[in-house]
């Protein structure tokens, strides 16, 4: 009975240490098991979902789209600046004819009264304006823009003393000797309407470009200066299609 007693207790001390180091392992593998899953759930959590990935990966591209297409420009002035980026030099001229030929139009209106509207002029304004002003005005000012880059006003009054001294008497005689000699005047017909008209057209242009003069080389971008400086143009051809249509001067 003693032994048997003791057989008992001893089976019964083993059952239960192995009752307990089953639990004890159960304990552990379910918290284990529920710590890996419960990590794995946070990552899968931390990660955003696929549709949330487009939706965010898309979404600065559709921003950045809605903005540059509301930032850029539409209707005329949008294709006119692109127009002045593709093909500049067309685009320039082009337009330094049209606006020569509605400062014809108006000089015309203003100064004529009885002999009527002259289309052939108003053709020869616009015709100066597309071969000869438009691309002219296109290679100076970016050749300043690149000789002076610098919109500092030393750099500016520089600009306008070239302007002054160089690119006006320039064109301002090549227009007189252009528009005279459509008119089938002689060469010296054309030296003496030079001499004639020349250099009071160049006095009073000094008293009119410096002004237009200052604010396109200060404010006014490289591929915008023709336009602003054809803009400032169209108030001056008025007076300078009026002394281009006086008659011819005299030879002797």
């Amino acid at each position: 009975m003693g032994s048997s007693g003791n057989t008992l207790k001893i089976l019964s001390k083993r059952c239960l240490l192995r009752l307990s180091s089953g639990s004890h392992c159960v304990h552990h593998g379910k918290s284990f098991n529920e710590g890996s899953h419960t990590s794995q759930k946070w990552r899968f959590r931390s990660l955003p979902s696929p549709h949330k990935l487009s939706s965010f990966k898309g979404s600065h591209p559709s921003r950045s789209f809605s903005t540059s297409s509301s930032s850029s420009k539409v209707g005329f002035l949008g294709w006119y600046l692109r127009k002045l980026e593709s093909e500049p030099l067309i685009t320039k001229s082009v337009t330094t004819s049209i606006i020569f030929a509605a400062a014809d139009f108006t000089s015309q209106m203003i100064t004529s009264e009885s002999s009527g509207y002259d289309s052939i002029r108003t053709l020869r304004m616009a015709g100066y304006g597309l071969l000869l002003l438009g691309p002219s005005q296109h290679l100076w000012f970016n050749l300043l823009s690149k000789s002076l880059p610098k919109r500092d006003m030393l750099t500016t009054f520089k600009k306008m003393f070239m302007g002054q001294a160089v690119y006006g008497p320039v064109s301002t005689t090549v227009f007189f000797s252009y528009n005279a000699a459509l008119q089938r005047e002689s060469g010296e017909e054309i030296v003496a309407r030079l001499k004639r008209d020349l250099l009071p057209t160049l006095i009073n242009g000094a008293m009119f470009w410096p002004i237009c003069d200052f604010a396109t080389y200060k404010f006014v971008p490289v591929h915008l200066q023709s336009l602003m400086n054809s803009s400032c143009a169209y108030i001056w051809t008025i007076y300078l299609t009026y002394m281009a249509s006086l008659k011819k001067a005299s030879i002797n």
